[in-house]
């Protein structure tokens, strides 16, 4: 009876300490892939600064997704698709003196499921005709291996 015992014993904590080192390893990947995720939204968003600091409003547009379903929902509403969306920006933002300087500050990027994400946070205009100050949610995805924005509430 001890033998069987043990070798219930041995068994039991066995497979305690495979199931503990496959959770570990899932856990490891997950942190892997967040902060994979969260690099490459991260260049995203500062090629996007790059872009609209140079008044280039196609480059900076380079990391929405290419979609009549992208959403893109503002203080005038909601605007669908990526070819509405450049038209918005490039009436509203004609000329560099209206586009400025632009930063964001990133508070959160947060995995909603797999290859998606939000990220919260705050945008900073520096502009000849006023600087302009906000937030948004921004849904990230990856499609085709390119992390894209598919919608953006900004206000």
């Amino acid at each position: 009876m001890k033998t069987i015992f043990k070798v219930f014993l041995l068994v039991l904590v066995t497979s305690c300490i495979s199931v503990k080192a496959a959770i570990n390893s899932d856990d490891d990947t997950n942190i892997s892939d967040h902060n994979a995720a969260e690099a490459g939204i991260r260049l995203v968003m500062e090629q996007q600064e790059r872009d609209w600091n140079n008044h280039d409003l196609e480059g900076f547009m380079e990391g929405y997704w290419k979609s009549s379903e992208l959403k893109f929902y503002g203080p005038n509403g909601l605007t669908l698709g990526w070819n509405n969306t450049l038209e918005r920006y490039k009436k509203v933002y004609p000329t560099k003196a209206e586009s400025g300087t632009l930063n964001f500050v990133i508070n959160d990027i947060s995995n909603i499921e797999r290859d998606s994400y939000w990220v919260m946070g705050e945008y900073y205009l520096k502009r000849d005709v006023g600087d302009a100050d906000g937030v948004f949610i921004i849904i990230f995805k990856k499609i085709d291996g390119a992390w894209k924005i598919v919608a953006d509430m900004s206000c």
